[in-house]
């Protein structure tokens, strides 16, 4: 049997653990640090930290670990593939140069400028001094982004000129995401899609399009968190639609950084805006987006662990063909109150037990075990995944379980999926 250590312990690895449990033939898994929903599905979760990368190479090592799968950014950022590798440890995901797509909004812009891909306009502000001086003459809205990985929460909208010296403030003088520079950027209109596309260094196979909802509340209100539900797939995106946007977004990534000599291995995830002029692409990452992670892989039909591995070769992925459910899926994220400018931890969490069905999937993202009950860690808390046969059942089914769902300070935003439901019943009738 092949032992199998996953990384990271939000929803996005609980969800990857679940499709692993269902390979043709199972690996053992491990996962490092997990959480209490990962450890329950009878996972072992190592006291290891997914930033710890000298202690994560030891435990696969020490355990004959034959394939390692990085969940989170940091850890890819940090150079994690890179120790696996001069380790003799195979790992699903970029090297730490490659990881700079996500590592650096600064890096990413001037990749995306290299080979002619369509993104908003933008400038770099390196001091405060700079930064003041250039929203002295900006057009608003606009969009100011902390350079560096920021958990999802480093991008600020401005409305207005007070909104951009507060961010600017937020950035330079507080340092809440460390000494950085700023991406300053237009803002750009139309509907948010996330395309996800595995990569084997050669090839970007496109995966089932989602879409996220990044801000707090309803409406698309407050600030940015690090996505409070999703769905797959998109109404409107057909498959010649997908390969069409992957050929002209992630394929020149791809071939790019194999021209440069920093191969691609892993996922590519290209957030877009579906712009009036055409789609453009808003940011990339460099792992499996977290919620849209929940709402595709739940639809996948292909064997999960033979696409990991073919991922990690050059050339592994040639002649694969993806295969998803007609379902719909429908992500609901239930967050700790505070989430996202703080996080409540140690809430009992109640109403869990015989709440999954072959419909609908609870996930943990911010959970542990303590003296026999799940509490809130902090964050994202839960995922719920409800399943259907339209977007508008797949969402009554996912919202009729995270009702039942509760713990102190619950936060979770009514409105996921709501245009997929209105554009589906429109075309129907």
């Amino acid at each position: 049997m092949s032992c199998v250590l996953v990384v990271g312990g939000g929803g996005r690895e609980h969800a990857l653990i679940r499709r692993l449990l269902r390979s043709v033939d199972p690996p053992e898994l491990l996962c490092s640090p997990g959480n209490a929903g990962i450890a329950k599905d009878k996972v072992e979760c190592l006291d290891i930290a997914g930033e710890d990368v000298d202690g994560i190479v030891a435990a696969a090592r020490e355990r004959g670990v034959d394939l390692v799968v990085v969940g989170p950014e940091a850890p890819l950022v940090a150079g994690l593939v890179d120790a696996l590798a001069d380790a003799g440890v195979p790992a699903f995901g970029p090297t730490a140069a490659a990881a700079q797509i996500e590592g650096s909004k600064r890096y990413a812009k001037e990749l995306m400028d290299a080979v002619g891909i369509p993104t908003a306009d933008y400038a770099v502000l390196t001091s405060r001094a700079q930064a003041l001086e250039r929203l002295e003459s900006a057009a608003y809205p606009l969009v100011l982004k902390a350079d560096g990985i920021a958990a999802g929460k480093g991008v600020v909208i401005c409305a207005n000129e007070a909104d951009a010296h507060a961010a600017v403030e937020e950035f330079f003088t507080e340092q809440r995401f460390g000494q950085t520079e700023v991406v300053m950027e237009e803002f750009l209109e139309g509907e948010e899609l996330s395309l996800l596309a595995l990569c084997d260094g050669e090839r970007a196979l496109p995966m089932a399009p989602a879409q996220d909802y990044k801000r707090i509340f309803d409406g698309d209100e407050g600030p940015n968190t690090g996505g409070m539900g999703s769905y797959s797939p998109v109404p409107g995106i057909e498959r010649e639609h997908v390969e069409a946007l992957a050929l002209a977004v992630h394929q020149p990534i791809v071939d790019e950084m194999r021209r440069r000599g920093t191969p691609f291995h892993g996922v590519l995830y290209a957030g877009l805006m579906m712009t009036a002029e055409g789609p453009k692409v808003l940011e990339y990452n460099c792992r499996f987006g977290d919620p849209e992670t929940q709402a595709v892989l739940i639809r996948l039909r292909c064997d999960l662990l033979k696409l990991l591995r073919g991922s990690t070769e050059l050339g592994g992925l040639a002649g694969v063909e993806l295969e998803w459910t007609p379902d719909w899926a429908v992500t609901v994220v239930l967050a700790s109150r505070g989430y996202p400018a703080s996080s409540s931890k140690g809430d009992e969490i109640s109403g869990l037990r015989a709440v999954e069905s072959l419909e609908v999937e609870v996930l943990h993202a911010g959970t542990k075990e303590v003296d026999g009950h799940v509490v809130t860690d902090g964050g994202r808390v839960l995922n719920v995944t409800g399943l259907g046969a339209t977007p508008a059942e797949a969402r009554d089914r996912a919202y009729a379980v995270a009702e039942k769902i509760q713990f102190d300070g619950k936060q979770m935003r009514h409105d996921i999926a709501e245009r997929a439901v209105a554009r589906v019943q429109e075309v129907a009738g």
